[in-house]
This record gives C-alpha cells, structure tokens and sequence, in this order.
C-alpha cells in the first residue's frame, strides 16, 4: 500500500459512535470529529469536551417547586397516586397516572388528565369505566382490564406503525411486560407481551427512537440477590431494544461505569426534546435504613411511618429522592450522584418512600416571571401513602439547565473535541454574575480563528457576536472550541 493511499484513507475514514454521531477523522491530529450539523449539544456529559485541556467543572442545578397542579381528590383516586407520565399529542398535553389508595391496593385505577398549557390540567368524564355505579370519571382502565401495578403511554412514530396501535400502553401484569394498544389515546385494549425477563414493579418505559430506528427499553430489574427471591437483592434498570416492538433483546443492567452501586427505584427515561438525539432520566434513587433511628423519632410522619412498618419494614425505612442521567445510546449513562431533587425542607408528609418520583416527560412553559424565557416545567407528587388525596406539583428548571460547566471567579477554560457545524450563526445557552463573562474562540486545523465579543447576561438562546470573522467561514470544517469565563456558566450551544 502506497503512503498516498494511506493518507487519504486516513482523511475520509468515517466511523459511527453510539450516540448516532457520524465522526471523521481529523487529518492534522488524528482525533475523531464529531458531526454536530446543526442540532443542539448539551454539556452534560464529556461527548463534546476535551476533559485534558478543560478546567471549568460540572455543576449539577436544582429544580424549583412551584404550585400544585391537580390535587388527587377524587373518591376513585387516593394517597397512592402516582407513576404520572405525559405526552405532548400536537399542543394537546396528555396525563397518565394510577389512582388507588394503600388502604385499598387491588383497586388501581388508570386514570387521565389533560392540558393545553401545563399549567392548568381538566380531568374530563370519559364514561368509559364504572365506579361507585357511575360513569362520571376520568378512568380508562380498571382491574377488569389488567392487573396494573403501572402504565405508561408514548406515540409511536415509527412509520410502520399500523394507525389503530399509535398509542401504545406499557404496563406490568400476569408475569410479565404487556403492550396495550390505542387509535386515540383513550380507549386501549391489551396487545401482547413485550417481555417476561425482569421485575416489572416500577414505571416501566418504551420509546421510539428514530435516530436508530429502533424501540428502546428501559424496565425495572434486580442484581446481587442474597436468596431466593429477587426482592433480596438491589433494584436496578435495565436497556432492552427491539426493532418492531415485539421481539426483544435480553435486558441487561445500564452501565454506569465505576459509579458506585445503589438502587434505583423508577427511571423516567425520555428523549430530550431540545435535542432528541439525546436521553434524560431521573430515576428515584430508593434508600433503605436498616433499622428504626432517633431520626425517625424526629422526620415528619412518625405515625404513619410506624403504620406502614405493620405492612412492611421497608415501607417506614425507606427514603427516596430524585438523580439525573443522561445517554447518547441508552445503554451507556453519564449519572450524577448528587441529587437532582432532595425530598426538601421538612413538612408535615415528606421524608418518606415515595418523595421524588418525577412524571415522565416534561413541558416547556412560560418563564417564571414576565419576560424572561421559556423553562421546563416537570411534574412531582406529594404526600405519598399519607392517608390524605396525593399531590401533583409543577416544579421548573432552565431550559437546558441540568448540569452546566461552571467557572468561578478565578478564569477557567472549556475546550470541546474538534467538532463540524453547518449553520452560519453561533447560540449559547448561558448565564454570568455581573463582573462575569465568557469569550468564544472558534479555531480550525490551520490555525484560522474567530474570536467573539465580551458576553454576560443570562439567556437561553443569546447570539454570539464576533469581531473578527464570522462563524459561517468555518462551517464544514473541522473546528474546537475554547470557552474561556469567569463566574459564569454555559450549558449548550448551538449553530444555526
């Protein structure tokens, strides 16, 4: 082989990483460039940053309780409410929960909630199912239809989908996964069984993903058993995926890594729906104490921890909060172990099994306060098994705003891994102290460079002026990026 045609091969050489990202290789360094064309890229993870010549940290942000959105006040719902999932149906905001109380266990109900904001949500009288001898109710599904001990709902955009399997229901039941099926979302009738492998006892979730054209499974399993039952070992979630929603692959564990080992109870797994080539999750991180405390003595709920110990030692020994994590492939996770969402400060019903578990899904709603941009609405229940109607709380977040690389005051630096754009105009997501600031230097494999102005402020989609060039010189060629700030963070970027 002559050193020419090596050359070239080493130019063109293309490769696919598992986050779906077509990467060539850089023929000045001979490192991999990330195709970002001109979707959003977060830094949540180290896919687009140079972790050896970065000195900014990860900083994890927190979410904000705002009001209650639907108090679970109806005699067929209960202080058991719970596994909310939501889907965005063109404008239309459909809710999904289970309504049942813990006096009353066997009598779960799946039950439905809508909106056209995310703020206000109506539960309209379906007429689909009795209780109590009427029809007047939000129900859906009874234990008529299923043994539910969860449900969740996504739209299947696959384009062979038939259209009276759209909607299609996930729930646990008889052993095993089953897939319910629906044309509108509101009449389902069960379908088949996706899988038998695992535990099931959680919200359980499918998706759709276009990028590889496959469904992608996220379900509740079991490891380190020390008996026979698998209820003796840690909760965990498990990736399956199947290319037609029947046939599945084996469930195996989410690699996290070297991350230390602990259970986690749900997953709330979705796409990101600022860049959909990206995965989220907040899964309930499940803590068990082993044995009654002077603590207890003193947490909210003593009586009523004390109630559920009858039931069962777990149900007045555990406490739950709330993590992030987030995937390019499903598989692979990046997870943080500091909460995303503590159970808080303490009230009359917190600190107890069942404090943060997050609605699947999240809506962007308007800022906070007038004029400011868009956030992210998520919803959390409250007042979980306390003998009173549950809670479903809106709390908010930044658009984008998970995690950030941060800067203090003293100068640090962000510099990506080369990288290609197509677009002619570069958009922060980012936010400085007043004597904070960052400046952009985009930089090519010959030494050409643009260097921006002095940013501050705080927005979501701020554009980056320069004043030397323009981004769209470097548009189809390989480039890093070098963010340098003071007191200031930077959360995703994008060019359009």
């Amino acid at each position: 082989m002559n050193a020419n045609y090596l050359v070239v091969c080493l130019y063109i050489a293309c490769t696919v990483t598992t986050a779906g990202q077509v990467c060539a290789q850089s023929k000045a360094t001979d490192r991999e460039v990330i195709q970002i064309k001109n979707r959003r890229e977060f830094f949540w993870d180290e896919t687009m940053i140079d972790v050896s010549s970065t000195t900014a940290s990860p900083k994890m942000h927190g979410l904000v309780r705002r009001e209650c959105v639907i108090a679970h006040d109806e005699a067929w719902e209960g202080d058991g409410c719970n596994y909310h999932n939501l889907i965005n149906d063109n404008g239309l905001y459909r809710l999904y929960y289970l309504g049942w109380s813990m006096s009353a266990y066997q009598e779960i109900k799946v039950c439905y909630a809508e909106s056209k904001d995310g703020i206000h949500w109506t539960k309209p009288k379906l007429g689909l199912r009795a209780y109590d001898g009427s029809k007047e109710n939000n129900i859906i599904l009874d234990k008529n239809d299923n043994s539910f001990d969860n449900f969740l709902v996504f739209i299947d955009g696959n384009p062979a989908c038939p259209p009276d399997e759209k909607y299609k229901g996930i729930a646990s039941g008889d052993g095993g996964l089953y897939c319910f099926v629906s044309p509108d979302g509101i009449h389902f009738k069960k379908g088949w069984l996706l899988t038998n492998k695992g535990q099931f006892d959680s919200l359980n979730v499918i998706l759709w993903d276009a990028h590889s054209k496959k469904y992608k499974g996220f379900i509740r399993g079991f490891h380190n058993e020390t008996g026979d039952s698998p209820w003796t070992g840690i909760r965990d979630i498990r990736y399956m995926e199947s290319a037609d929603c029947r046939d599945w692959s084996d469930p195996r564990c989410l690699d996290f890594g070297d991350a230390d080992d602990y259970a986690l109870y749900t997953n709330c797994v979705s796409q990101y729906y600022r860049g959909n080539h990206v995965f989220v999750g907040f899964p309930s991180r499940y803590v068990e104490r082993r044995e009654w405390t002077d603590t207890f003595d003193k947490l909210p709920g003593k009586e009523k921890r004390l109630d559920r110990i009858n039931t069962s030692r777990r149900y007045g020994l555990t406490i739950t909060d709330c993590i992030f994590m987030t995937s390019r492939d499903g598989y692979r996770w990046k997870r943080y172990d500091e909460a995303l969402l503590r159970p808080g400060p303490e009230e009359p019903y917190n600190w107890v099994y069942g404090d943060g578990y997050p609605a699947v899904g999240m809506i962007e709603t308007p800022g906070h306060f007038p004029g400011t941009d868009p956030e992210i609405s998520m919803y959390i229940v409250a007042n979980h098994w306390m003998g009173i109607p549950a809670q479903l709380y809106r709390y908010t977040m930044r658009a984008d705003g998970f995690v950030s690389y941060n800067a203090t005051y003293k100068p640090q630096v962000l510099t990506t891994k080369p990288f290609i754009f197509e677009g002619d105009a570069l958009f922060i997501n980012f936010s400085t102290s007043a004597i904070g600031y960052l400046y952009i230097k985009i930089k090519d494999e010959d030494g050409n460079e643009i260097n921006s102005e002095e940013l501050f402020g705080d927005k979501i989609d701020r554009l980056v002026g320069f004043r030397d060039g323009t981004p769209a010189q470097f548009k189809g060629k390989p480039v890093v990026m070098e963010i340098n700030m003071s007191d200031a963070d930077i959360y995703s970027f994008q060019f359009k």
